[in-house]
């Protein structure tokens, strides 16, 4: 059985690469059953005060290809130590036999993907021309997210925001050999007014972007919000916006989405599931106001596995993954 481990998984892709095959996959038949959610407390019920934790099990497979499981974790305290909030494996299955063909570091295919399933939710739907990239959010995905987007699109300037400017400022510097500038932002709503294009990765529990703030011709990237306490934008980024989400769970596993759909803000028909838009093979006049809402799908992670197995040239990778600065 393969083993590839964090590095390995960054030795054999980039956000980028990963455009194309996940673009297959949206297209091709597969299954995904509706994900394993569970909040793990140290009773039989959370404790006030006590800092939520959350257990995943994303399951996929695709006929004569693969059956694939990600065991996920999201510790939001683990950031106050220096260590991934979110923690993942990987097991890719044989469709013949079911016997296990790869471990993978869940957490790099996990960042890789997320990313890569953005970048192509903006290829399909952001501004053909756009100056600005906003990029909300400061955490380990922020560098991903940035990466995806400036695959797909060339930019005048990058901005980043978070509530640590001196963290903004330190994933700005990762980036100095961008084609383009690429600085932190000291206000979010300068920031905002002035950006084509916001990517948003936070925990946000209440809105941070603001519909009056936009322009009339955007696209809002939404990352971060995967329960329905979560939320990143308020109810004006979604009025009279085409919006798109990964998969069907999003409608009702986002703050971002389930309030306004409950208060009928948005109509939860009028939503498009990402592959759709692709099927359509979508040309001419792109809509000015674009949302791309994810919760992660395990379709998605399967194609990325698969990927990464198909260009395996080295049988075992195994070494020590480096924490992240959050």
């Amino acid at each position: 059985m393969l083993h590839i481990d964090f590095d390995g998984v960054h030795r054999m892709a980039t956000v980028g690469s990963l455009v194309a095959p996940l673009r297959r996959a949206f297209l091709s038949p597969g299954v995904s059953p509706e994900r394993a959610h569970h909040e793990v407390h140290e009773g039989a019920v959370a404790r006030e005060g006590e800092m939520p934790r959350t257990l995943l099990l994303m399951s996929s497979w695709q006929p004569e290809r693969g059956i694939g499981v990600k065991i996920a974790t999201v510790f939001p305290e683990n950031a106050a130590q220096g260590l991934p909030s979110v923690n993942a494996a990987y097991v890719l299955l044989s469709w013949q036999t079911g016997a296990p063909r790869a471990w993978i570091d869940g957490r790099a295919l996990t960042l890789m993907r997320t990313a890569a399933v953005s970048a192509l939710a903006a290829d399909l739907l952001a501004p053909a021309k756009p100056d600005v990239l906003l990029m909300v959010g400061t955490g380990a995905l922020s560098r991903y997210l940035i990466e995806g987007h400036l695959a797909v699109r060339d930019y005048r300037s990058v901005l980043i925001w978070g509530r640590d400017a001196a963290k903004a400022a330190a994933v700005a510097r990762d980036f100095g050999r961008s084609p383009c500038p690429v600085s932190a932002a000291g206000d979010l709503e300068t920031a905002a007014r002035s950006a084509d294009v916001i990517s948003c990765a936070t925990l946000a529990q209440s809105p941070l972007i603001k519909g009056s703030w936009l322009k009339r011709k955007h696209h809002l990237d939404l990352v971060g919000s995967f329960k329905p306490s979560m939320r990143e934008a308020d109810d004006d980024c979604l009025r009279g916006a085409l919006i798109a989400v990964d998969t069907r769970g999003a409608l009702s596993e986002s703050g971002d989405l389930a309030g306004p759909i409950a208060r009928g803000v948005i109509l939860k028909d009028a939503v498009f599931l990402l592959g759709h838009l692709l099927a359509r093979k979508a040309t001419g006049e792109r809509p000015d106001a674009t949302v791309f809402k994810s919760v992660g799908v395990a379709l998605a992670d399967l194609a990325v596995a698969e990927h990464l197995v198909e260009h395996c040239v080295i049988p075992t990778m195994v070494r020590r993954e480096p924490h992240d600065e959050h």
